[in-house]
């Protein structure tokens, strides 16, 4: 641990979960009673804009009721104690990191709280309903969507992405199932370029192989255990 300075963490649905937020799938998930093609596709938001619009009304309008927990707690004070370089690249489209205080911070994946346009490809904060042709405030086409990276479309910011996962010294990923890529091709690429990996997870992923080290749990208890001895070094 002594040798480590630059971190680049990986966080997935078991890291929100334990705050409320359901999951993709299995019971319970939020796949649950819609197929993907549904609700997250390209494809279903030009069938079926209303239900992919209400599909995210819900998830949003249901932050209100779920608060950060221990894990998320845990990252946002590494972030604010650790001296060298820290990014925190989560797939979860959820609030939850920024709220408990963490600020180097990448959503991969978009995020509930902001609306985007088919039309400019603007992004802005969002709080309440996004109906079926919402106007963009910067450009003024009525095209405005869900701020969410579907299946099939390129998730945000992946050349930063790469580059911290390339240069870091230690990659941790948490809560994730290590079956979506491109994320789930982050640690290979972490190991091909020297990087120490450690997989924090409450059961083992479809890439735990790939880790040096694998410790299993809940991210609540997990992840505080880790933060503390980082800064503890």
């Amino acid at each position: 641990m002594a040798d480590i300075r630059n971190i680049v963490v990986l966080t997935g649905a078991g890291v929100s979960a334990e705050s409320g937020i359901a999951t993709f799938r299995g019971p319970g998930g939020l796949w649950e009673g819609h197929r993907v093609e549904d609700v997250c596709t390209p494809e279903a938001l030009a069938r079926d804009p209303e239900l992919v619009h209400r599909f995210y009304d819900l998830r949003r309008a249901a932050l209100a009721g779920v608060v950060p927990n221990a894990a998320h707690l845990a990252l946002a004070r590494l972030d604010a104690a650790w001296a060298g370089e820290l990014l925190i690249v989560t797939q979860n489209v959820d609030d939850l990191h920024e709220r408990a205080g963490a600020t180097r911070l990448l959503h991969m994946h978009g995020e509930l709280r902001s609306a985007s346009c088919a039309s400019c490809g603007g992004r802005e904060a969002w709080e309440d309903e996004l109906p079926p042709g919402s106007g963009c405030t910067l450009c003024g086409a009525a095209a405005l969507r869900p701020d969410i990276v579907f299946f099939g479309e390129m998730p945000y910011q992946m050349e930063r992405i790469e580059a911290a996962v390339a240069g870091c010294d230690l990659f941790v990923s948490v809560g994730t199932s290590g079956a979506v890529y491109p994320a789930a091709g982050f640690v290979q690429m972490a190991r091909y370029h020297g990087a120490t990996t450690l997989e924090l997870n409450l059961e083992q992923s479809a890439g735990s192989a790939w880790f040096d080290t694998t410790r299993l749990g809940p991210a609540g208890e997990l992840v505080p255990a880790w933060v503390d001895e980082v800064l503890a070094r």
